[in-house]
């Protein structure tokens, strides 16, 4: 490989024939090979930190829920089909599963992890493809180099999709997340929008059927698997626990997205993000304030009309993507506040926002996505209100 590399570099620098192509070129070259470029004089680099190693420790970071969205969606296939006295179910998958003599049982560590990985390595496949495809394209167009930016974009839309989702679906939500969300601002750091929820939102307003209602979570045609939230809605924290303990929520063991039922898994990425420094604890401290002060303020009112008012701070931690979102995607540096005492109003702002949406709206129990974009759109005017302060106090000092 670095042969031929070396062969073909004259023609894609300088004015080599094929220089357009430059941007593919350094790609796979920086992806294979170290660079052997140096800085003869001091390069004045801060920290030993760049965007490739930002990147990289994010996607081992989502490790924990890449395993979970692996055995839970086949656990969760499993049994449903248990539960409906089947063996097996239908489709390619299955062939594959009756090629490798697994049964349809929830007790097989192995079979859960082989059927669910059938169902997400399709999805994440399709999604770093296609996102791949436009991230080169505009690279080669604006005559700049690739950017690991899609590595993390790549991993986190996979997770936050139902396990059946069309892949027709995946590659037009992602499309519309990398282009839209991130492309047409000028591309990696320059996004005001996560792309990853922005894709999500694309399939959830134009094709709800299959991101919405209780089938979407589990991968089985003709079983409904209501999720926590739904039955919450529905219910109340009485719903919820007739069918699932607090401990099957936060170990993951529900029906929901592909990735983002682990509250544990979640925790665990969230301490690797802090301890690095790749992610702000001040954004995930306070969503869990700001939610956790007005899902109390509910608990007190009570309603006899609406049961989400019974879920406390803990059932909502623990229930649908607030977890997912409060670690992996309201922590995204580029679209959200970027200053430290910004940061608490960002997740406050957040936190607020995603149990009014659960608890106002009866017909969306599920607030977390739109709560992030929501905040996203605030960031720079927060940061701005932030550095006007910061800038008043400093002039009646220096007086």
């Amino acid at each position: 490989m670095g042969t031929l590399l070396k062969k073909i570099h004259s023609a894609v620098t300088g004015d080599g024939k094929y220089k357009k192509y430059y941007p593919l070129y350094e790609m796979i070259d920086t992806f294979m090979l170290t660079p052997s470029e140096t800085s003869s004089g001091a390069p004045h680099v801060r920290d030993a930190i760049d965007l490739k190693r930002v990147m990289i420790t994010v996607v081992f970071a989502l490790i924990p829920c890449f395993y979970m969205a692996m055995w839970n969606t086949g656990y969760q296939a499993n049994t449903a089909l248990s539960a409906l006295g089947l063996e097996a179910g239908t489709g390619w998958r299955w062939s594959v599963m009756k090629l490798l003599g697994l049964a349809a049982n929830p007790e097989n560590f192995g079979a859960n992890v082989i059927l669910g990985a059938l169902y997400f390595f399709p999805i994440y496949i399709v999604c770093n493809i296609v996102g791949g495809f436009w991230e080169t394209l505009f690279a080669v167009v604006r005559k700049h180099e690739i950017n690991e930016g899609f590595l993390v974009t790549g991993s986190l839309i996979p997770l936050i999709l139902p396990p059946n989702i069309p892949l027709w679906q995946v590659a037009l939500a992602t499309s519309f997340g990398v282009v839209i969300g991130k492309e047409i601002f000028g591309g990696t750091g320059k996004n005001i929008l996560n792309p990853a929820l922005l894709a999500r939102a694309f399939l959830f307003f134009a094709y709800p059927a299959h991101i919405s209602g209780n089938a979407a979570w589990v991968a089985v045609d003709g079983y409904s698997g209501a999720t926590p939230l739904a039955l919450a809605s529905g219910g109340g924290i009485t719903a919820v626990m007739a069918k699932y303990s607090w401990w099957d929520c936060f170990i993951g063991t529900i029906p929901g997205s592909i990735g983002e039922t682990s509250t544990l898994a979640c925790l665990i990425g969230a301490v690797v993000l802090i301890i690095t420094g790749i992610a702000s604890w001040r954004i995930m401290i306070s969503i869990l304030a700001g939610a956790s002060v007005v899902a109390i303020v509910f608990n007190t009112i009570g309603s006899a009309t609406n049961p989400m008012m019974t879920i406390s701070p803990l059932w909502h931690l623990v229930m649908g993507g607030l977890a997912f979102g409060m670690v992996y995607m309201a922590t995204d540096p580029v679209s959200s506040s970027m200053t430290p005492k910004g940061q608490y109003y960002y997740g406050a702002l957040i936190g607020i926002m995603i149990i009014l949406i659960r608890t106002v709206n009866p017909a969306y129990p599920e607030g977390v996505m739109l709560a992030i974009l929501f905040g996203n759109v605030f960031a720079p005017i927060i940061d701005h209100f932030v550095m006007r302060g910061n800038i008043k106090r400093r002039k009646v000092r220096s007086v």
